[in-house]
């Protein structure tokens, strides 16, 4: 496999595998051709790659920024704005999970808590209601708790911590 292969094939994977972190696949696939872009890239350099509109590509980088994976720069010279990706894979984990705690978990551990205070009425569906959301809450907020302790952890004590688990 020569290089060109090797880069369509993971720029591919990558955007597929990207709607399990909860994103597009074409915002995967931006992130991954910046991720593994030794030099910054502009916009149109984004979507001759990919082949993807104009309004497409600035929809997804923008949302990339927001994300806090990958940063607008620019070149001397150069009117144009450039595109970069964070490059450290640890860090680039840290975020993922950061920014899926607030916009996945951190509301849902919310509506679970709201629905979980309703008033009790005596009624068996009621008393269901509240023990299995009351149930879920703990649970989500654990999971939660857990996954912030990791990521505020270094890079180092995750890796041996996962390397030990795969033992």
């Amino acid at each position: 496999m020569n290089y060109t292969e090797a880069k369509d094939k993971f720029i591919q994977t990558w955007g597929s595998l990207g709607t399990l972190w909860g994103i597009n696949k074409a915002m995967a696939q931006i992130h991954a051709l910046l991720l593994i872009s030794p030099e910054p890239l502009s916009m149109e350099d984004v979507m001759e790659e990919l082949h993807i509109s104009r309004g497409n590509t600035s929809m997804n980088l923008r949302q990339l920024i927001d994300w806090g994976i990958v940063y607008k720069t620019s070149k001397a010279g150069e009117r144009k704005e450039y595109f970069t990706s964070e490059k450290d894979v640890h860090e680039l984990t840290k975020q993922i999970a950061r920014e899926r705690s607030r916009r996945e978990i951190q509301p849902t551990l919310k509506i679970l808590k709201e629905v979980s205070s309703i008033e009790q009425d005596g009624s068996e569906k009621t008393k269901e209601l509240i023990k299995q959301t009351k149930a879920l809450h703990e649970l989500a907020e654990t999971a939660d708790s857990i996954m912030n302790r990791l990521v505020n952890q270094e890079s180092n004590w995750i890796t041996k911590t996962f390397m030990k688990l795969l033992k």
